[in-house]
C-alpha cells in the first residue's frame, strides 16, 4: 500500500505544476507573436535624383539674324521704293532706286577726261620712243632725253588715274540701286520717294535673314542649367497656336542685375510667327537634380503632403514636405527631411507616428 500512496502523491504534484507551466507558455506566446507581426516596409535613403519635369519660360520673338540696309552713296534723291514691310525678297533684289541724272553727267564728263589723258599719254610716249638709241650720241642732250621719258611716265599715270575716277563713278552708278544683302523678310522700312540718300545714316530697311524668327526665352540661373542645345520645347504664340522649337543657343553668361540668362529656340518659318511678338516655351524633358522620392512615398491628408521617416529603433515619424517637379515616377522635394534620411517608399502603408516596423531596402537602395 505504501507504493500506491507515493504514486498518488506524485500524480497530484504533476497536476499542480501543470497549470503553472501552462500559464508560462501563454505569457510567452504574445511576445513572440508581436515580433512576428512587425510590418515589413520598403525604405530608401533620401539622395539627389534627376527628375524630368516640365519647365516653362517666356520671352520675345526676335530674328535669328537681322540685316540692315542703308545706301552706300550720298546726295542722290530716291526715285522709287520697290518693296514694303512683310515682303519676302531674294539676295541681290533691288529694294530702292536713286536718281541717276547727276552721276550720268559726271560719267560723261569723266569719260572725256579719260580720252584726253590717254591721247596725251600716247603723244608723250611717242616723244619718249624717239630718244631710243640716242643716249651718249650727242645728237640730243641727255637732260632732254630724260625729260621726255619722265613726261611719258607722268602722262601714263595721269591717264590711269582718270580711268580709275571713271570706274569709281560707274560703281557709284551701280550703287544707285539699293539691293538686299541677303534673302529674307522686310521687317521695317523708313525710306520714301524723294528722300535724300545719306551713307552711314539711318537704315532704310531691316530684314530677318531667310525669314527665320526665334524665341529668346529668359530663365533663372538654376533653370538655365537644366537646358541643353538641341532640346525640344513646345512654344505657344499670342494667337494660341503652338509650334515646336529647338534650343539653338544657351546664354554663356548671366545678367548681373536681373540674374537671368536666355536661350534661343529655332522656330519654323511661318506667317503667324512674327518678330516682336511674345512666346511661351514648355521644356518637357528638362531634368532637375535634387532630393527626390518615389511618388508613392508622398502622403496627402488634411495636414498637407508628408513622408514617413524611419528613425532610431526602426520607428516611423511623419515629416511634412513641399514638392517640386515630377517626372519618371519621382517627385523632387523642395522642403523636408535632409539627405541621408530613410524614407518609407510606399505611403499607402497604414502607419502612424511611433509605429515600429521591419525595414526592407528597395532594389535601388540595395544596389547603392
Amino acid at each position: 500500500m505504501i507504493p500506491s500512496k507515493k504514486l498518488l502523491a506524485a500524480g497530484l504534484m504533476v497536476a499542480a505544476v501543470a497549470p503553472v507551466l501552462s500559464g508560462c507558455h501563454k505569457a510567452q506566446r504574445p511576445n513572440a507573436n508581436r515580433a512576428a507581426e512587425l510590418r515589413s516596409v520598403s525604405v530608401i535613403t533620401l539622395a539627389p535624383h534627376a527628375v524630368a519635369g516640365a519647365l516653362t519660360a517666356t520671352g520675345d520673338l526676335v530674328p535669328r539674324e537681322e540685316a540692315a540696309v542703308t545706301p552706300e552713296v550720298s546726295g542722290y534723291r530716291v526715285t522709287a521704293v520697290l518693296v514694303d514691310v512683310g515682303d519676302t525678297v531674294r539676295q541681290g533684289q533691288v529694294l530702292a532706286r536713286l536718281d541717276p541724272a547727276l552721276i550720268e553727267a559726271q560719267i560723261a564728263q569723266q569719260s572725256a577726261l579719260v580720252v584726253q589723258a590717254e591721247a596725251q599719254a600716247g603723244q608723250a610716249q611717242d616723244q619718249a620712243n624717239r630718244t631710243n638709241g640716242l643716249d651718249g650720241s650727242g645728237d640730243l642732250a641727255q637732260e632732254q632725253i630724260n625729260q621726255r621719258r619722265f613726261q611719258a611716265k607722268a602722262a601714263a599715270a595721269t591717264a590711269q588715274a582718270q580711268r580709275a575716277a571713271l570706274r569709281d563713278l560707274q560703281v557709284r552708278r551701280e550703287k544707285l540701286s539699293v539691293t538686299a544683302p541677303v534673302a529674307g523678310v522686310i521687317l521695317e522700312r523708313t525710306v520714301r520717294p524723294g528722300d535724300a540718300a545719306s551713307a552711314g545714316g539711318t537704315a532704310w530697311f531691316r530684314m530677318a535673314r531667310d525669314g527665320k524668327v526665334e524665341l529668346q526665352a529668359q530663365l533663372a540661373e538654376a533653370e538655365l542649367a537644366r537646358i541643353h542645345v538641341g532640346q525640344w520645347a513646345s512654344v505657344t504664340l499670342p494667337s494660341g497656336a503652338t509650334a515646336t522649337g529647338r534650343v539653338r543657343l544657351v546664354s554663356p553668361q548671366i545678367d548681373n542685375k536681373s540674374k537671368l540668362g536666355y536661350v534661343r529656340l529655332t522656330l519654323p518659318v511661318r506667317s503667324d510667327i512674327r518678330s516682336g511678338g511674345f512666346g511661351r516655351a514648355v521644356f518637357g524633358d528638362a531634368a532637375d537634380q535634387g532630393l527626390a522620392v518615389p511618388e508613392a512615398a508622398i502622403r496627402y491628408d488634411a495636414g498637407g503632403a508628408s513622408v514617413m521617416v524611419l528613425e532610431a529603433g526602426d520607428r516611423v515619424r511623419r515629416v511634412p514636405v513641399k514638392t517640386g517637379d515630377r517626372g519618371g515616377g519621382w517627385v523632387r522635394l523642395t522642403a523636408g527631411p535632409a539627405a541621408g534620411a530613410r524614407v518609407v517608399a510606399n505611403a499607402s502603408t497604414l502607419l502612424v507616428d511611433g509605429d515600429k516596423v521591419r525595414p526592407v531596402a528597395t532594389m535601388r537602395e540595395a544596389r547603392s
